[in-house]
């Protein structure tokens, strides 16, 4: 069995501020480590599943992260950025069996977490089809295109809400809870636990049950921050104006759908 991780910060249990996210920050260095133990713990929940091979994906900021001499030998790392449209699922194809979120955050346009945003700062919110779009629906589906089910996912409470309603057979763990700019935390290590408990569980359920259907066609809308922005990408190919913030396109190719995102975002 062949396990991909995909992990990002802001979902982490206790980041509550940027400045605990960004590496020259002196408040990083503590998350940075909680980060690497939950992406370890999901490893070694895997493991117990039977995985015989685990790809993660640093996908966090500088995507440099993750303390790689934390994580089981049989665990991979993926670290900085190639640049590919796949982006925070770098290097997944269709040979893997299973995906795994870990850190993962609300939307923009949420408020059920302080750090709440989609891919970049520069936007508002990004709605695909009339929802609203977290990195995990954008990167779920990513991992549709290939047929690979994400079967786990931990992160704030507002987020694992999100997923729960666009599949309830995908297992979550609530590290923690947003509320205006502070977040109620549960225990780093009872964090580490659950994530471990969660993941093993997941892996061990009939992997066909977490599979998914790409719709037919995607309509996206963008709310840039800046006006400037959403004019700057009204013009590459496809992208309109639909007011002075906002942009739309549309496309029955999700991949199309990811490149658009790389060039504008």
């Amino acid at each position: 069995m062949k396990i991909y991780i995909s992990a990002d910060i802001e979902g982490v249990t206790g980041t509550a501020h940027w400045d605990e996210t960004v590496k020259e920050k002196p408040d990083y260095r503590e998350f940075q480590e909680q980060m690497t133990d939950e992406v370890a713990a999901a490893c070694e929940g895997s493991l117990n599943a039977g995985a015989t091979e685990i790809l993660v994906r640093d996908a966090h900021d500088t995507a440099r992260n993750i303390i790689a001499s934390k994580l089981p030998e049989q665990a991979r790392l993926v670290r900085g950025w190639a640049e590919h449209p796949l982006f925070m699922v770098d290097h997944l194809d269709k040979t893997l069996d299973a995906v795994i979120m870990i850190g993962y955050h609300s939307p923009a346009g949420m408020d059920t977490n302080p750090l709440a945003h989609t891919m970049s700062g520069q936007v508002e919110y990004i709605r695909i089809n009339g929802t609203l779009a977290s990195e995990f629906l954008l990167y779920a589906y990513a991992a549709a295109m290939f047929g690979v089910p994400v079967v786990f996912v931990s992160g704030d409470e507002g987020l694992c809400r999100e997923v729960t309603s666009f599949n309830k057979t995908i297992q979550t763990v609530a590290v923690k809870q947003g509320v205006g700019g502070s977040v109620v935390s549960i225990h780093p290590q009872l964090a580490v636990k659950q994530i471990k408990a969660g993941v093993e569980s997941a892996l061990k359920a009939d992997l066909t049950l977490y599979k998914m259907q790409l719709p037919k066609e995607f309509r996206v809308e963008i709310s840039f921050k800046k006006h400037e922005k959403a004019y700057k990408a009204s013009h590459y190919p496809g992208v309109s104006l639909s007011s002075a913030n906002v942009v739309s396109f549309e496309n029955s190719d999700y991949f199309e759908v990811l490149r658009t995102f790389m060039f504008i975002l």
